[in-house]
């Protein structure tokens, strides 16, 4: 009778041991009866279900996170029979019922005419690679909003309010619909700050950012600080009568709140001088020249003796 030599012994329990000592979590899978042959011990440690409890690949599949099942399932059955070595990231289910990511990385052994024998893999956890990804994107997230947000006023920036202008414009000239822009200058600023000092000077303006931000009550509506104590509204498929009607509503807001102004030769209380524009877009127009069009008419605003309105 056939035995095998003491060497290949030693060398299996050596294999053995160097599996079994590692973080990542070998195992192996008979492709005809979809029965686990092995599984490292280390599972238990990193999901709590026992090696015994890894029977069939049921138990693999339904240990996984729901969201992710279906796709991981799906895409390593088609890629075994394929005969292709692949990888899945997913969330397993940890006996106490929270999820560890894990990095399932799949060879597919094949017989000598090429049928598919059984799967043999490693299991990795990469929870901490997960988290950091997720507090990267976060992050990236967060500097993206940054980067178009106002720092002091918390609206939208003016490289905010040239990308979304030039999105709006697009749109509006594709389906002939109006665009409107309001623009506003805080009247007699200069001597609000020599008066109250730069610190009241920038209360107020993140007083009236929050109220122009409640005049525009749509989603798609842009209140975006233009420069100092310049402020802008783009108003997509808006016509002039209706951005009139937000430009009053923008007025009636400021006086209700009765921000003392109390300097020399102003009126008592803070006010807004705007321009207002209104324009169907035609191949021959420009955001540009639409926009120096309404910043006329705040100048006529604001020479024409303040806290007005001037749309035409």
């Amino acid at each position: 009778m056939y035995s095998k030599p003491a060497e290949l012994d030693d060398n299996s329990s050596v294999y053995k041991t160097l599996l079994e000592s590692t973080k990542a979590i070998p195992w192996k899978i008979d492709w005809n009866t979809m029965q686990f042959a092995y599984i490292g011990p280390q599972i238990e440690a990193l999901l709590g279900w026992t090696p015994e409890s890894w029977v069939s690949v049921d138990d693999w599949a339904t240990r996984m996170h729901p969201e992710d099942r279906e796709w991981v399932v799906n895409f390593c059955v088609s890629q075994s029979q394929s005969g292709v070595d692949h990888e899945a990231d997913y969330r397993a289910l940890h006996k106490d019922g929270h999820h560890v990511w894990i990095r399932d990385v799949v060879h597919v052994v094949r017989t000598d005419d090429g049928e598919v024998e059984a799967l043999i893999g490693f299991m990795f956890d990469i929870s901490e690679r997960k988290k950091t990804e997720q507090e990267l994107a976060e992050l990236q997230k967060q500097l993206e909003e940054y980067s178009f947000k106002d720092g002091l006023t918390g609206i939208a920036n003016r490289r905010m309010f040239d990308n979304v202008l030039e999105e709006s414009w697009t749109h509006a000239l594709r389906n002939s619909q109006p665009l409107s822009i309001i623009l506003m200058d805080l009247d007699n600023f200069k001597q609000y700050n020599d008066l109250h000092g730069h610190l009241q000077g920038d209360e107020c303006l993140k007083s009236v950012a929050s109220l122009l931000s409640k005049a525009a009550k749509r989603s798609r509506d842009l209140v975006a600080r233009y420069g100092g104590e310049e402020f802008v509204m783009i108003l997509p498929e808006t016509d002039a009568d209706s951005a009139l009607t937000v430009a009053e509503r923008c007025r009636e807001l400021l006086a209700k709140a009765e921000i003392p102004h109390g300097g020399d030769n102003t009126g008592p209380l803070v006010t807004l001088s705007m321009g207002v524009g209104t324009l169907i877009p035609s191949r021959d127009d420009n955001p540009k020249r639409f926009l120096d069009m309404v910043d006329q008419r705040l100048y006529e605003a604001k020479n024409g003796g303040r806290n007005q309105i001037i749309s035409s």
